[in-house]
């Protein structure tokens, strides 16, 4: 596979998985950091604050927002295109699986895990107290779906929109690593006469921008 995203509930390890991955395939790894950087040349400099801590901002039809949404998820699904059309990525979160879906050389990877187990993750990995992980968790989990619903009419909680669903609570990381690693082996040049990322328009001023993030100037 050319791209592949990586959707995850929050505690489900995503991003621990996605650098294995990319460094296992030698791909570039492409995360709410690296989008926030590029998105920064563009002056849309507070979309992670806004994606991070406010779900309200994502779900309602308050129409003093209206714009300022607007003009950050265009920029957003401009960056993940962009990225896709450069090509041997992975790109983790950022409604990576909503922006290509339909794309036949994406790997569009869930991982997912029941509450609980989320939040006992949580809860080690930062140190915090049982209450404040769990309403963290479902904050996050509030975030994620307010702002797929909103923009991309995606049920967040499907996993059909995904090739390879996985459950982190029962599949051991190094196992659920060697899943995705195997699947994008499968196939690298897209199937048949479907779309693929090499059929996205690009920006050439962005598509400058990302090359430079990513050091990298060869579209793979």
């Amino acid at each position: 596979m050319s791209v592949i995203t990586i959707s995850r509930e929050f505690g489900s390890f995503g991003d621990v998985l996605a650098k294995r991955v990319a460094h296992a395939l030698g791909y570039h790894l492409v995360d709410k950091a690296f989008v926030s950087a590029v998105l920064r040349q563009y002056g849309v400099a507070e979309f992670d604050l806004e994606y991070e801590t406010q779900p309200g901002f994502w779900d309602g039809l308050d129409a003093q927002k209206a714009d300022r949404r607007d003009v950050m998820v265009r920029m957003l699904n401009l960056v993940v295109r962009t990225v896709a059309r450069h090509g041997n990525a992975v790109i983790l979160g950022r409604s990576g699986y909503a922006i290509l879906t339909g794309l036949s050389d994406v790997l569009h990877v869930r991982l997912q895990a029941p509450l609980d187990d989320r939040i006992a993750a949580i809860q080690a990995q930062q140190n915090i107290a049982l209450d404040v992980a769990t309403e963290l968790v479902k904050e996050k989990d509030a975030i994620r779906t307010a702002f797929i619903k909103s923009f991309y009419s995606v049920p967040w909680a499907s996993s059909n929109s995904f090739d390879l669903a996985i459950n982190t609570a029962l599949v051991p990381l190094d196992m659920a690593t060697a899943w995705v690693i195997d699947a994008a082996k499968l196939s690298r040049n897209g199937v048949g006469d479907k779309p693929t990322t090499r059929m996205i328009e690009i920006d050439s001023i962005m598509m400058q921008a990302v090359t430079e993030k990513l050091n990298c100037t060869t579209e793979h």
